[in-house]
């Protein structure tokens, strides 16, 4: 049997901005697509196999262990985005997941309005389209360019359809495609002005670009573990602010989200009741078994992020991306980064010139070793902590090779 004290050294590694020591397996030359899936690093392909190997040898009773673990998992969750307390953060499946259970337990009124944005990822549209279905919403969407040309034409536009009346806000941290920080202290202070409830999708930015839910005036906050937090797909988290909990009706409970939920199998005869209320906590939305393996990963991924601060990540990353930004714009390439480094989260979105085929591209860059992704047409970089700030020359060396292939057919 291994024991706590064992797993926990197990977690005993030290993460280097620049340093792709930790992920031994991962083969290509340059991993640039954190945006997109990150890969598990070895402390936490050890962090599960230490749970399996738990469950192997003791079964059910190696459950109050890795409970416990959930609990330290959350407050460090927690932690990453400034939230006030651990209990003020639930555990789920995916950004997805977490923005559907608050669009299915707000307590809609009809004609209710939803503010979106063009160009958001579909995760954060889907689930406020439905709830419009459902509930009789109006689903009412801004554009996204006023926010990145310096302008500030987005915060007024955004403050006009709030004077309008408007229930929610749903804003993704930051812009999937361009890498746009979207400026969330002035979106919800302006959310706070005018009566209106501030949701976020930050699966694009917590653990590489700073969020913090008590400054901006967040509501409700999404996020998904497999991207810029290094962990699993099927594991992420959902934040609620602790006064907005009253008001939600628990539309998406089960078992495990009634207080004392478990008692009837562990107390002895007389304890099953199906009248037990449902918690005032952010975790009612748990309402069964989770991801066990999949958070303890996510667990030792966080550990090395608080380990090396999200900060000095940002600036890593875009101390990366720096250099190829000028170097591909010099080439003719179109940037989509925004101008002001207040406005960028760590991502470079680029259009190639001369109209050059896009999945060409990334399928030429992928053979010689690039890992990057092309959304909505638009090739991504996506550089986290372990990338050595030199790499950008070898991605630029793919590139031009690649551009060349593909132009001269």
């Amino acid at each position: 049997m291994r024991h706590t004290a064992e797993i926990d050294r197990d977690r005993a590694f030290t993460a280097k901005l620049g340093d792709r020591g930790l992920f031994p397996h991962l083969a290509p030359l340059v991993y640039v697509n954190h945006a997109g899936i990150s890969p598990p690093s070895r402390p936490v392909r050890l962090a599960m196999m230490a749970l399996l190997d738990h469950y192997a040898a003791q079964g059910a009773a190696a459950f109050p262990a890795w409970y416990a673990q959930r609990l330290r998992l959350r407050e460090k969750l927690g932690r990453l985005i400034g939230a006030a307390a651990a209990d003020d953060i639930a555990l789920v499946q995916s950004t997805t997941r977490g923005l559907t259970d608050i669009a299915l337990c707000l307590p809609w009124r009809p004609r209710d309005r939803v503010i979106l944005f063009e160009g958001e990822f579909p995760a954060n549209v889907t689930p406020w389209q439905r709830a419009a279905a459902i509930f009789g919403l109006e689903v009412v969407f801004l554009p996204l360019g006023g926010f990145a040309d310096g302008s500030g034409s987005g915060l007024a536009q955004l403050e006009g359809e709030l004077k309008r009346g408007a229930r929610l806000v749903a804003v993704s941290a930051v812009q999937f495609q361009t890498g746009l920080r979207m400026p969330l202290e002035a979106i919800g202070a302006l959310c706070r002005a005018h009566g209106a409830e501030l949701c976020v999708d930050a699966v694009q930015a917590v653990g590489a670009t700073p969020v913090d839910v008590e400054a901006a005036g967040v509501d409700y906050l999404a996020c998904g573990g497999h991207k810029w937090l290094m962990g699993l797909e099927g594991t992420g988290f959902l934040y609620i602010r602790r006064e907005r909990l009253p008001s939600l009706r628990p539309a998406v409970a089960g078992w495990l989200s009634h207080e004392d939920a478990v008692s009837f199998l562990l107390q002895g005869p007389g304890k099953l009741r199906y009248d037990r209320p449902i918690r005032q906590r952010a975790d009612f939305v748990e309402g069964g078994n989770l991801n066990a393996a999949g958070f303890a990963g996510l667990e030792a991924a966080v550990d090395l992020i608080l380990q090396i601060g999200v900060e000095r990540i940002h600036e890593h990353a875009n101390r990366f991306l720096d250099p190829l930004e000028e170097a591909l714009r010099e080439r003719g390439w179109e940037s989509l980064r925004p101008g002001d480094p207040a406005l960028r989260g760590c991502s470079l979105g680029v259009r190639p010139p001369g109209g050059a085929p896009v999945v060409e591209l990334y399928r030429e860059l992928t053979r010689l070793g690039i890992a990057c992704a092309i959304p909505d047409g638009v090739l991504r970089f996506s550089p986290h902590w372990p990338n050595a700030l030199d790499e950008w020359e070898q991605v630029l060396l793919s590139v031009d090779e690649a551009l060349g292939r593909t132009t001269t057919g």
